[in-house]
């Protein structure tokens, strides 16, 4: 679950980062104009509401994508805007804050939160890199690796997930170092290719594992968000068991061709490396026995976790046999248990769960919770979610899926026209925000596909699943800048490996699980 930030992007080099200042400086200038043209040229077709709100999404989306503002106060700027304008009422405009979305968002950054302040990720990446089969072979050490960075970030934040696992890369890194030193080599770690491979396995793995769950990273959620309120009735819901399904298939498909290509491209020149398993046996010993704190928080988890499950299960069983469960049942726990509940229920959990009774702790403190909550993401939630409903509402979706119908050359194939949008979402978020890109991009693809005779469901999960391969350059995720900082990483060698891992991710694993699975899966 991330949001590209400042303060990762400040860690990259300084060519990136003056790349960064001229976006911002062109944004800001030809997102105001460009909105004026908007404005001020006739387009048939349109009312004068969905003229204005054009406007207005054209100005948005310049400054989404530019950032020359953050992405939070660019998505209350638009439904301002749509308010003073006289686009919507201030009811309509701001009503999608309050989507059940945001709190199975803001639940599961409680839930995060909770685990990094206990310290139960970490507990889970050393458990993890302390097993006995990876021991200390380079090859296997690569492979756990990635393996903690991609389970982590299937629940918390990617960008927390680099930031943890990065300081653990790097000491497995030092003690190669001082392995061939006391043998007589001296090797330089910055040129050295292995390092290289293990900073943008790191990286990777942390993008892919976002993948799994709804709330692995912010573009699933608002996916399934957008499919909700603004595809057309009787278009099927998401449920959080169904994406496990296509997420997993997903992330071990991204994961073993990131494995294999990686170690083919950054191999290490030795087979063991000495000192490796006392380094992690280190780590491990210094968590100390587990804590009360940690194991309310892992209560909290699973049963958070239970719930999201549960109603997929429920569905399962009765496609095998109806008469296996009460319909009536079943009905009420999914009224009672929806999976925003289900977020809040483990959240909330920790609150309520004590440490110490007589001195009032409790497993997660109010200062910690709030301060876990990505309140940034919530805000750019929220304004697309207001921003894709007034698209809808005032008829400019209709015009926009009308518009590319005719640009695409009439009607063209589900599958290319699901790859047209899952390639453009990828070389977005190369450049900015996915989340940004994915807020942006969700209202147009659902129109068109809606104007298509499409289903919306496929383009959508095809799109999200796109946003999390932005692999190619330090300013594209923050778990990229991050790694990019240890000095590390040859821009060259990140441009070319994300290249192929994009191509690969995109046309060979993305659109044919999509087209096949997914589709079989919603029956779309």
């Amino acid at each position: 679950m991330e949001t590209k930030n400042t303060t990762a992007a400040s860690r990259i080099s300084s060519k990136e980062a003056s790349f960064d200042r001229k976006r911002h400086i062109f944004g800001a200038i030809m997102g105001p104009i460009f909105a004026l043209l908007v404005w001020f040229i006739p387009i048939e077709g349109l009312s004068v509401e969905a003229h204005k709100l054009l406007a207005i999404v054209t100005f948005v989306a310049f400054w989404w994508i530019c950032e020359p503002v953050p992405i939070p106060v660019t998505s209350l700027l638009g439904p301002t805007l749509c308010v003073i304008f006289g686009v919507v009422s201030a009811k309509d405009a701001f009503s999608a804050f309050a989507s059940p979305m945001i709190f199975l968002f803001m639940g599961g950054f409680l839930i995060a939160k909770g685990m990094m302040v206990n310290g139960l990720d970490k507990r889970i990446a050393y458990g993890i890199m302390s097993m006995k089969w990876v021991g200390d072979s380079p090859r296997r050490i690569f492979l756990a690796i990635g393996l903690a960075c991609m389970l982590c970030s299937g629940w918390i934040s990617n960008t927390a997930t680099a930031a943890m696992m990065f300081p653990i890369a790097l000491g497995l890194l030092e003690a190669i170092r001082e392995m061939m030193a006391a043998n007589g080599k001296n090797i330089d770690l910055r040129t050295y290719k292995f390092s290289t491979g293990l900073m943008l396995m790191t990286a990777y793995a942390c993008s892919i594992g976002g993948v799994l769950t709804p709330i692995g990273t912010p573009p699933n959620l608002i996916m399934v968000g957008f499919i909700r309120d603004l595809a057309p009735a009787g278009t099927p819901q998401i449920s959080f068991f169904q994406w496990m399904i296509w997420g997993f298939a997903a992330m071990a498909l991204y994961f073993l061709v990131t494995y294999f290509l990686l170690y083919k491209m950054f191999p290490a020149d030795v087979e063991h490396i000495e000192g490796a398993q006392e380094f992690i046996q280190e780590k491990v010993k210094g968590l100390g026995k587990w804590t009360r704190a940690q194991k309310n928080t892992l209560i909290a988890f699973i049963v958070a976790v239970l719930l999201w499950v549960t109603p997929g299960v429920f569905s399962a069983l009765q496609n095998i046999n109806p008469d296996l469960l009460d319909a009536d049942f079943v009905k009420a726990f999914n009224d009672h248990f929806p999976e925003a509940i289900a977020a809040m229920v483990g959240g909330l959990l920790l609150f309520l769960m004590p440490v110490d009774v007589k001195k009032g702790e409790m497993t997660l403190n109010w200062k910690d919770g709030v301060a876990g909550i990505e309140w940034g993401t919530l805000l750019l939630f929220g304004g697309g979610l207001a921003i894709g409903g007034m698209v809808f509402k005032t008829g400019l979706s209709e015009w926009i899926g009308q518009t590319l119908t005719g640009a695409l050359g009439g009607q063209p194939s589900e599958i290319l026209f699901m790859a047209l949008f899952a390639v453009t979402a990828l070389l977005l978020s190369e450049l900015t925000s996915n989340t940004a890109v994915a807020t942006l991009m969700g209202p147009i693809a659902i129109a068109t596909a809606v104007s298509l005779g499409f289903s919306p469901i496929p383009v959508c999960v095809a799109m999200a699943l796109c946003t999390s391969l932005a692999f190619m350059l330090p300013v594209s995720t923050p778990p990229n800048a991050i790694v990019y900082a240890s000095g590390y990483i040859p821009i060259t060698k990140m441009i070319k490996a994300g290249v192929l891992l994009d191509l690969i991710g995109v046309f060979l694993i993305t659109i044919p699980l999509v087209y096949f699975l997914v589709k079989v899966i919603m029956g779309v």
